[in-house]
């Protein structure tokens, strides 16, 4: 079996084969660099340096979010390009479970924290002393609302992710459990864990078609969030709107209609008058005739 991960969910670029319980190759790249640019040729050198084909690899497994949503679709493309055109199926490896399985053997509550800006992380929480566990699914959390929930639960943790560096003074700050930081070689984001974990499942069935593949992006994109503000917006606008086009004629339009009805009255009751006389001098002239 072997399995291809790929990871691009942050500004980390990386790709590895696994080849049953084996990592024959893994590229990491960790610099602000376009993976657009970099993931293909990436996976044709490690291709090359193992000597095999690519259609040799069974099935794809790729970081499914959350994450950049730039750098996911950019991995997810690259993913489904390569399973429609070599017809192998896909692995949806989530994010952060990735990032956890790289950390086996630790007795401590594994907390992955991705920087999603603003005070914000995707995390997640799982054990790996023997067996792969996820505690919690991962999901969009506040940082203080994060550590808040690590000290209820009481147990020792360990950090892992870009979160670690923008919010590492913060936690060491509230924390008030036994915690500790991964180091350098297992706190990013790698292919191997994509790919390790991706043959387990792939092992288990969990698998799809290229044309399944979604990304789990966890939140709206900054772009998608302005866009419904800015339509709010514009609905309260139109409403605004709506309402003074209602209260005009309650208001303003009331006595002017009033004061035209009058006018009209007026004017029909000349008018009348006028043909009654009119018909009058018709009828004084027949008689002389």
């Amino acid at each position: 079996m072997r399995i291809l991960g790929i990871e691009s969910s942050s500004l980390v670029a990386s790709v590895a084969i696994v080849t049953d319980d084996i990592l024959t190759a893994e590229y990491t790249v960790n610099l602000k660099k376009t993976h657009s640019q970099t993931l293909l040729p990436m996976i044709d050198e490690v291709i090359r340096m193992l000597e095999i084909e690519l259609d040799s690899i069974d099935a794809i497994a790729v970081s499914g979010g959350p994450g950049s949503f730039t750098g996911l679709r950019i991995g997810s493309a690259t993913a489904k390009g390569l399973g429609l055109a070599m017809k192998k199926p896909l692995i949806h490896v989530p994010t952060v479970d990735a990032m956890a399985y790289g950390l086996y053997g630790t007795d401590a509550l594994i907390c992955p924290v991705m920087d999603a800006r603003r005070n914000q992380v995707y995390t997640g929480l799982y054990h790996f002393r023997d067996r792969f566990e996820v505690v919690k699914n991962q999901w969009p959390s506040d940082v203080r609302e994060l550590v808040d929930e690590l000290n209820e639960r009481g147990e020792k943790v360990i950090f892992l992710g870009d979160g670690v560096p923008p919010y590492r003074a913060l936690i060491e700050e509230s924390i008030k459990v036994p915690c500790a930081f991964a180091p350098a070689h297992v706190n990013r984001q790698r292919a191997a864990s994509v790919a390790a974990l991706g043959a387990v499942y792939f092992a288990e069935g969990r698998t799809e078609t290229a044309m399944e593949h979604r990304p789990d992006y966890l939140r709206k994109s900054q772009a998608e969030r302005e866009r419904e503000v800015a339509e709010r917006q514009g609905e309260m606008e139109k409403l605004a709107a709506g309402i003074q086009v209602v209260e005009r004629p309650e208001t303003r339009n009331v006595p002017e209609q009033g004061e035209k009805a009058a006018e009209k009255k007026d004017s029909e009751k000349k008018t009348a008058e006028k043909k009654g006389a009119d018909k009058e001098a018709e009828t004084g002239e027949g008689a002389l005739r």
